[in-house]
């Protein structure tokens, strides 16, 4: 009869990842940054009152003054609004980010 040793091989896995940081970081479209600011203003918003009592909250098209695009509905109009200011907020941070990195804090 023949017997065989087995050996117990262990096997390595290796994980590698890609990381970017900022300074790699590709930068947008003029076109898209033109866009993120045009949402960005609150004069390009406004509140309609649906047949349901909702308040659907809409913005502009960049290049058509008469077309409107729904972004969100509430309840009262106050949630309209704060939804709206929270909607520019959102765009000026991404409007923000496209500076790239800023120096926060410096050291002699």
């Amino acid at each position: 009869m023949l017997r065989l040793n087995h050996v117990n091989l262990k096997t390595m896995t290796y994980f590698y990842y890609r990381s970017n940081t900022m300074n790699n970081q590709t930068q947008l479209n003029p076109e898209i940054i033109k866009k993120l600011q045009h949402v960005a203003e609150k004069s390009n918003w406004r509140i309609t009152q649906l047949p349901n009592g909702f308040f659907q909250t809409e913005h502009r098209d960049i290049d058509s003054e008469d077309v409107w695009y729904d972004v969100t509905r509430r309840e009262t109009l106050a949630g309209a609004e704060a939804a709206i200011d929270g909607s520019i907020e959102h765009y000026n941070k991404k409007l923000e980010a496209t500076k790239g990195p800023k120096v926060v804090k410096t050291f002699e």
